[in-house]
């Protein structure tokens, strides 16, 4: 009996220990975190002759090349017709494409601008399940919201295995003000983990006040009583739109920018059965365009906030589905704060959620979420503006000064939220997906967020498969992206959705110490080295070759265009070469990023941005006076003050702009003296 009461007794300390060595054992556990693996090819070594081999990178077919493709669907052949055309190569248009060319259909996507030119280039930069949502869905038990979370978490999983040299793990701290909201936080965020499952990495964990303050030193430290820290993911959101499209370019879609739609064709029954564009490049040449028509058995809209003009090119009777909301951001200095930590305020003054990350070496912040018209260049509001800095000034240290001359840039995007009838603000829209296909035989896939653009684009052509009867089949002749022989994917394209599975362009030859290579070989500067093959992946090799070789002993290639950012020369030309770029503005915002972290340093560099870009595309004198203007009207909607948006290229050149008027002349002394003189 007394070896029973023992046992009895040994029982619960035991199960308590066992317990709790599975939740450390879960907490602490060896793991391969997505994004962190080696590259799947090798990087390039001296030969055995002493030569160094550059791989060999399939080639993309080039824009001329593209539309002589769309042109040819009209001939009247079988074969020449697409399968399906896709109307906008925003992030769901370009993932629809790629979807749709592994799966061996014939596939086009036409873009009235560029790549990711309106909401797929404006977002917060996360890749991310959201905690808020998850927030929602406990309390109002509401399944959809709970549904959206865990699938875009799954797909969180998917960005760093297909594209890791774009994407990456960030840790996101929220501040605690009073012990009670520590358990709450603290269970919320171990729920998000337990959600997450499999495709979560580190776990969520709690900070004290002195290791919140260590980790964010520019945190306030009044009433502060620790800190909790997720994580989510974070991206290069219009390079990887870029990549996506010219992935889906090497499987074999035609891929074309700066081609508007300007009618949608129908057969003797009403359906849909191919479209009329126009070419809008020749336009900006002075020259005359003479639209087309192509062919295709299926139509698919994928155009953001722009979703209902072209469901009433269709149908001008239809009801309108989407409910455009303004997100503005602004970015400040990276000195706000830490390089490697964001930070999330989850109940700012007016009850809104407000991020505050780093991003290519500055900071985040943002977003409202206001009711909007829809236009495409939206300008970010002065409201919304000190809104921000004024939330952001609540958590930071009282002796940072918040102040307006730091803002750098700042945006507006349109989100395309599914209206919901029931909805009284913005704020209760549920940004999930629709799909819907009209009489005419018109597919419509509006709404969603970035996290879930290939699970929007593999269900969207589900039901263009299912709809229009398209024959998926096996690939055979996949390209060998990686540019060497070897396997490039672990992805079997025999006729369904693989783009779980699919790298990106770039990925491949990708690990986090491809850039020490970069630089023993082409001698590039370590931060113009990191931000290539963080940008491009194993492309650097590609883009470090295409810079000019300097005279200088270091570094040996590479010249800045702008001296306070690492963006070189080569970018330019691959861009124009490798991606499409027709104008300084798809290099400025798209290709590199510098509009957005910086509206004055894109207008200094401007100048050089287009001297390269007229040896590549041979502009004459009225061209470059063209994308003059049109990139520095395009700047008023990055935040380029106004005093600026009437500065000539001659001013700029010979550094005569007027700052004294400027607030960020202002904030800085500049007095004749030095201290020591004065003293």
């Amino acid at each position: 009996m007394s070896r029973i009461l023992k046992a009895r007794r040994l029982l619960v300390p035991a199960a308590f220990a066992g317990a709790a060595g599975g939740i450390f054992y879960y907490s602490y556990r060896p793991r391969n975190i997505p994004g962190y693996d080696g590259p799947v090819v090798p990087p390039p070594i001296f030969g055995a002759d002493g030569t160094f081999k550059l791989p060999r990178f399939p080639r993309v077919k080039s824009r001329a090349e593209q539309i002589a493709e769309l042109k040819k669907s009209n001939t009247g052949a079988p074969d020449d017709e697409y399968d399906v055309l896709v109307i906008g190569a925003g992030a769901t248009g370009a993932g629809v494409a790629l979807d749709a060319a592994t799966r061996g259909l014939r596939v086009a996507v036409v873009e009235r601008d560029d790549f990711s030119c309106g909401t797929s280039s404006k977002s917060t930069k996360l890749v991310h399940g959201g905690v808020r949502y998850l927030e929602k869905a406990v309390w109002n038990l509401d399944y959809a919201q709970y549904e959206l979370v865990k699938e875009a978490l799954k797909e969180r999983k998917y960005f760093l295995q297909t594209a890791p040299h774009l994407s990456m793990w960030l840790p996101i701290m929220l501040p605690l003000d009073s012990w009670w909201k520590a358990p709450y936080y603290w269970a919320g965020t171990k729920f998000y983990d337990l959600l997450a499952g499999s495709e979560g990495i580190e776990s969520s964990y709690f900070l004290t006040k002195s290791k919140a303050i260590d980790a964010f030193p520019m945190l306030k430290q009044t009433d502060l009583v620790g800190a909790l820290v997720y994580y989510d993911g974070a991206h290069n959101d219009s390079r990887m739109n870029v990549s996506i499209g010219m992935t889906a370019a090497l499987y074999g879609a035609t891929v074309v920018n700066h081609m508007e739609v300007t009618d949608l064709l129908k057969n003797e029954n009403g359906k849909l059965c191919g479209a009329t564009l126009k070419d809008k490049v020749p336009e900006r040449d002075g020259q005359k365009t003479t639209p087309f028509s192509i062919k295709a058995k299926c139509i698919i809209n994928c155009t953001g906030p722009f979703t209902d003009g072209v469901r009433k090119m269709d149908d001008p009777k239809c009801k309108e589905i989407v409910a455009p909301a303004s997100g503005v951001h602004i970015i400040l200095p990276g000195y706000y704060s830490p390089g490697k930590m964001g930070l999330i305020d989850p109940k700012t003054s007016d009850g809104r959620v407000i991020f505050f990350l780093p991003w290519q070496g500055n900071t985040i912040a943002g977003t409202t979420d206001e009711p909007a018209e829809i236009s495409n260049n939206p300008l970010p509001d002065e409201k919304s503006i000190q809104w921000i800095l004024n939330e952001v000034s609540h958590y930071l240290s009282p002796d940072i000064n918040v102040r307006r001359g730091d803002v750098l840039a700042a945006w507006s995007g349109l989100r395309p939220l599914v209206k919901d009838p029931k909805a009284k603000n913005t704020e209760s829209l549920v940004r999930n997906h629709l799909i819907d296909i009209s009489d005419s035989g018109l597919v419509t896939c509006a709404g969603g967020k970035w996290t879930t653009y290939r699970q929007m684009a593999e269900e969207c052509v589900d039901a263009a498969i299912q709809e229009f009867g398209l024959q998926a089949h096996k690939v055979t002749d996949a390209p060998r992206v990686s540019g060497t022989e070897a396997i490039d994917d672990g992805a079997n394209l025999d006729g369904s959705c693989q783009t779980h599975r699919v790298r990106l362009i770039g990925a491949h030859g990708f690990s986090r110490t491809l850039f020490i290579h970069l630089i023993q070989h082409f001698g590039v500067e370590t931060e113009v080295a990191k931000h290539l093959t963080e940008s491009y992946g194993d492309r650097a090799w590609t883009v470090a070759a295409l810079c000019r070789a300097t005279d200088k002993r270091f570094p040996a290639r590479g010249e800045r265009i702008s001296q306070l950012y690492p963006f070189v020369d080569g970018e330019v030309r691959y861009a124009v070469r490798h991606e499409y770029a027709q104008t300084a503005v798809d290099v400025l915002a798209r290709r590199t990023r510098l509009a957005f972290l910086n509206a004055q340093a894109a207008l200094e560099a401007l100048p050089k941005i287009i001297d390269i870009m007229t040896e590549e595309l041979k502009w004459d004198r009225k061209r470059q006076d063209v994308e003059w203007k049109e990139t520095v009207s395009f700047l008023e909607s990055m935040g380029l003050p106004q005093p600026m948006l009437t500065a000539t290229r001659k001013q700029v050149e010979q550094h005569k702009l007027d700052f004294s008027t400027s607030l960020e002349y202002r904030m800085y002394s500049r007095h004749d003296k030095t201290v020591e003189e004065e003293l």
